[in-house]
């Protein structure tokens, strides 16, 4: 598949569960379009940042039907989809899964687009994945950390 659009993504926990936050790298290709985001939380894990960054870098998306690669050191993410575990996962109501809620979400913006995943090593100078690691840990030492209410609901 010819990907128009580059999602790069990292999540970071200060301790897990602790404050966490996620970095993600957007780019257009072809076009020298690029864009950073990222946001911290005050109590969630680094399994919830790594996804959260995932959703959020798909929901950026405009254009219905995009042809993204995702890019990520997360196996719990790339995992999870490459492998056919989630869809599983929906069909028997996430019983017994972490992560329901941002699992539901997902899916929900995974069906708009047309979305291949890379797994990456973390930490292995790979520019755009040290940018989002960089952006992640920033993210979670923000003066102003936002609630991850799901989880703190659920698990905290």
């Amino acid at each position: 598949m010819m990907h128009t659009v580059h999602i790069y993504t990292d999540g970071a926990a200060k301790g897990n569960p602790g404050p966490g936050g996620y970095g993600l790298i957007l780019e257009q290709v072809g076009t020298g379009y690029r864009k950073e985001f990222y946001e911290g939380f005050r109590l969630t894990t680094n399994n919830r940042m790594e996804l959260l960054a995932v959703i959020v870098g798909l929901e950026k998306l405009s254009k219905p039907g995009t042809e993204v690669l995702v890019v990520s050191d997360s196996k719990y993410v790339v995992d999870a989809v490459s492998k056919g575990w989630v869809f599983n996962w929906e069909k028997k109501g996430f019983k017994d899964k972490k992560n329901p809620d941002l699992w539901r979400r997902f899916l929900i913006i995974y069906r708009k687009h047309k979305v291949d995943f890379k797994w990456i090593k973390g930490h292995n100078m790979h520019p755009q994945n040290e940018r989002c690691d960089e952006l992640a840990v920033m993210a979670a030492t923000l003066p102003k950390l936002n609630i991850d209410a799901f989880y703190e609901q659920q698990d905290g």
